[in-house]
């Protein structure tokens, strides 16, 4: 029992060590047999499969009369099947691509405020908000804004600044 407790702990500290060691086996393993573990033998993969196994083990051997070898053999298959969902939601994760970072050409159209006025061919900087976040970025306009001034981005120069036209109501 003493065992099969001692690899459930085992495996959550290997999950815990998963959030600051992540991908180190798989740079380990990185080709190994053409790719044949890729994913499989991630530290969160291997964690969910070790404390399954334990806790699963303790569990049929405390609760059952069946010897080491039957608590064995159920705890390795319900490790088997949390490691395989393990993979699949981390397979699933990667693919999710909805949390791209916002580019340069998301800006255009972006509704902003002058937060320091912007003279007339100098730069001056605007509040946008981009992904609902508020941003402050160098500006430029063709005219001189007031601090206060409701703007439009109509061009991103570069990652850090912005050209602007005043909002006419």
């Amino acid at each position: 029992m003493g065992l099969f407790l001692g690899l459930g702990m085992a495996g959550i500290a290997l999950l815990a060590a998963s959030l600051v060691f992540d991908g180190i086996l798989e740079g380990v393993f990185d080709g190994a047999l053409n790719g044949l573990f890729d994913g499989w033998l991630s530290l969160p993969v291997v964690a969910g499969f070790v404390s399954m196994l334990g806790f699963t083990g303790a569990i049929v051997l405390g609760t059952t009369g069946v010897g080491p070898g039957a608590a064995t053999a159920a705890g390795a298959l319900a490790g088997a099947g949390a490691g395989w969902l393990t993979w699949r939601l981390s397979r699933a994760l990667l693919r999710d691509h909805s949390g791209a970072a916002p580019r340069q050409d998301d800006l255009v159209g972006s509704a902003g405020t002058v937060v320091t006025a912007i003279p007339s061919g100098g730069y001056g900087e605007v509040l946008l908000r981009l992904a609902g976040q508020p941003v402050k970025y160098a500006a430029t306009a063709d005219g001189p804004l007031a601090r206060g001034a409701e703007v439009w981005v109509t061009a991103a120069p570069s990652s850090t600044s912005v050209s602007v036209r005043a909002v006419e109501h």
